[in-house]
């Protein structure tokens, strides 16, 4: 909640690097060695030379892996302990996103697990979109290790996102509906902003 009013004034959202390149000044959820990870080490193989830090990720599902972590806020390498309550999701289509990208010249790409892992694989063809475990992406009990790694696949855009292809916001309750919706009232374009809370924990 903290990062809309910067999100909203930019009209993107900034991948990592773009982030620390131009100072912004931001509220960081990720944690730091993991995120160092993707900035310095993981490349994004289909677009060689390029790391997963340098794109801005997009889980497939709500009610992700990380956002539980964030919940119980008890992981020792996450310095963040807000919890979930003040987490929005921006919501967008994809096929509608790849258009756009593929008509402007944006790269992207698509993980089948974490693109944090260093056995990720990465992929730029929406044939291939059969590699996802959807099942996974789709489960609620995420215990079994096989659908804990196919829920955590990602969706990437190299750089930035523009706020333009955010079609809907959710929220997890009414007094963070209010606020998000009067932040978007100001912005160029106005997504839908609804509470979801079965988006939540």
């Amino acid at each position: 909640m903290d990062n809309l009013p910067v999100i909203v004034e930019h009209g993107c959202l900034w991948s990592d690097a773009q982030r620390l390149e131009q100072g912004c000044d931001c509220t960081i959820i990720g944690m730091s060695q993991i995120k160092r990870r993707r900035l310095k080490e993981i490349e994004v193989a289909c677009h060689p030379g390029t790391k997963v830090g340098e794109y801005v990720p997009f889980y497939f599902c709500p009610r992700s892996i990380m956002l539980y972590i964030l919940h119980r806020g008890n992981h020792p390498d996450l310095e963040y302990r807000e919890g979930q309550w003040p987490v929005v999701h921006l919501q967008a289509d994809l096929k509608r996103v790849v258009e756009w990208a593929d008509r402007t010249g944006r790269p992207w790409a698509f993980s089948d697990r974490n693109a944090g892992t260093y056995y990720t694989s990465f992929y730029a063809d929406l044939a291939q979109l059969e590699v996802i475990d959807w099942e996974a992406v789709a489960a609620i009990d995420w215990r079994d290790p096989r659908i804990k790694e196919g829920k955590q696949a990602e969706f990437l855009v190299l750089d930035s996102f523009p706020l333009e292809l955010v079609e809907e916001v959710g929220v997890i309750d009414t007094r963070t509906l209010s606020v998000a919706r009067r932040i978007f009232h100001v912005a160029d374009h106005k997504p839908l902003v609804n509470v979801h809370r079965d988006w939540y924990y």
